[in-house]
């Protein structure tokens, strides 16, 4: 299984960026810097899957998760074609991922009490 875990980290990067209200610099074009409008003045459709991108990321964390499970129950019952140091980096890899997770949710909680406070 081919785990991109520095797309997932800059997935949930710019993810924390957008709930905390931060802009990505734009790259040009007097509209680029507005989320969700590109170049040409039509909305993004990534944003329209911003659903999809947040279920992606955490359906990839649980494979992580899994794998770091499987690894592990395998590297315990003898398993000699699973070694202790790929238990560990599945292991930190798996913790990583759900760090940075519990960090976005964070965010949304946040964001989602900042919102509740407002007034009407």
């Amino acid at each position: 299984m081919d785990i991109k875990t520095n797309s997932l980290f800059a997935q949930m990067q710019n993810m924390s960026l957008q709930a905390s209200g931060n802009q990505l610099p734009a790259i040009g074009g007097d509209m680029q810097g507005i989320s969700g409008i590109n170049s040409s003045g039509r909305i993004n459709p990534s944003t329209d899957s911003f659903g999809n991108l947040l279920t992606d990321a955490l359906k990839t964390v649980n494979e992580l998760q899994q794998d770091t499970g499987a690894k592990k129950l395998a590297f315990e019952m003898g398993d000699r074609s699973v070694s202790l140091a790929e238990v560990m980096v599945a292991s930190s890899k798996s913790g990583v991922a759900l760090d940075a997770t519990v960090q976005v949710r964070n965010k949304f909680v946040e964001a989602y009490k900042e919102i509740m406070s407002m007034p009407v």
